[in-house]
């Protein structure tokens, strides 16, 4: 099985940045995943898409967070990132680590992989 574990997440004052990393471990070796993302779900509300990375790196934004967020990934590592700055009280959310079409000692996970999701609070 893979499973992703996020960190970085935490309390910050609006204007603020914060760094979000995902990294993905198997029992054996990962050998390739096809797209990497973070999503957010805030209280109340629908998970969102924040940002997605595929493994040539092409990204894709949210338009609510373009131009303040940025996702990165190191293939070697199978780990992506989020730098989030000038983060805003609603920015406020838990954020999951998405990974899919992942290729593996124990072969291929082609359905979507989540993290546990790590909180982050941004106060006014």
């Amino acid at each position: 099985q893979v499973q992703l574990v996020e960190s970085g997440g935490g309390l910050v004052q609006a204007g603020g940045s914060l760094r979000l990393s995902c990294a993905a471990s198997a029992s054996g070796s990962i050998f390739s995943i096809n797209t990497m993302g973070w999503y957010r779900q805030a209280p109340g509300k629908r998970r969102e898409l924040a940002a997605t990375i595929t493994s040539g790196g092409i990204t894709n934004y949210a338009d609510s967070v373009k131009g303040r967020f940025t996702i990165s990934r190191d293939n070697a590592k199978n780990t992506v990132y989020l730098q989030m700055n000038s983060l805003k009280p609603e920015d406020t959310a838990v954020y999951y680590c998405n990974a899919d079409r992942i290729r593996y000692t124990g072969g291929w996970i082609y359905r979507e992989v989540w993290g546990q999701g790590t909180l982050v609070t941004v106060s006014s």
